[in-house]
């Protein structure tokens, strides 16, 4: 039997925190192991995605909604660690920054991958990754495949629900967009079934944690960078200002006032 560490691969798993900066600068290794913990939460929150769209393909409310309040679980937790991060200064993230040269976290091809499993397609992400890279083939399989939101929108028909031919059959390399006829009927699920409605609920609060995530991801570049230009030459915390207030599930959202 493996011993916990040989397990975990803990050996392998704690050398791989090195910074670069001479000295090193103390506040380097806050920053890698961060960075480290996000791309592990991000990995097992595409786990359970997977997971959720098998579990709505085989009509199980149940363990959906179960496997929703995990993943709701994570992203609260992913948001706690920004508070961490915050800790560092300005001048303790400047001190070691230019070691990052042309890395920059708009090259994370697991949180596009992320984003792509959500419904935010955006084909032009994949010209961030060199054609036949590990990240480019993933992100060309998630822009192939259904959303979150197909698959609920399946999960719906399967349970009796007349969805609109034009939402199950759209284009799934696209973003979701609004649907007057699908809110007609997702107001009647609401009205008429309170299982379904609570399913409706958590996929929202799916789409709030995510842009909490957003909203306090630049918050934190704001307070350490300022408008200064992000690592690897992107826009900082400009660009990522451009996707607050931007659903996922957008006719989740426009019933609330029709209700």
């Amino acid at each position: 039997m493996p011993t916990y560490g040989e397990y975990l691969k803990l050996e392998q798993l704690l050398g791989l925190q090195r910074p670069l900066s001479d000295g090193p600068e103390h506040d380097e290794m806050l920053f890698i192991v961060i960075h480290q913990v996000y791309e592990l939460w991000f990995k097992q929150v595409l786990h359970e995605l997977d997971y959720l769209k098998d579990l709505l393909s085989r009509n199980d409310s149940a363990r959906s909604r179960h496997t929703l309040k995990r993943i709701l679980t994570i992203l609260k937790v992913m948001v706690a660690q920004l508070d961490i991060l915050e800790t560092m200064t300005p001048l303790e993230f400047l001190s070691f920054r230019d070691r990052l040269e042309s890395g920059s976290g708009f090259q994370s091809h697991q949180f596009r991958e992320l984003e792509f499993a959500l419904g935010w397609k955006e084909p032009k992400a994949l010209e961030r990754y060199p054609a036949g890279s590990e990240g480019r083939t993933r992100l060309e399989r998630r822009l192939a495949a259904d959303t979150l939101w197909d698959a609920f929108l399946r999960h719906l028909a399967a349970s009796g629900i007349a969805i609109p031919r034009a939402d199950l059959e759209r284009d799934v390399t696209q973003r979701v967009k609004p649907s007057p006829a699908l809110r007609d009927v997702l107001i009647d699920v609401y009205r008429r079934q309170p299982v379904l409605a609570e399913l409706c609920e958590r996929l929202v609060d799916l789409d709030e944690g995510l842009m909490e995530w957003r909203y306090r991801h630049v918050k934190m570049v704001q307070r350490t960078i300022g408008t200064r230009r992000g690592t690897g030459g992107s826009a900082g915390a400009e660009y990522l200002a451009t996707t607050l207030n931007q659903p996922l599930f957008p006719d989740l959202w426009a019933i609330r006032t029709e209700l």
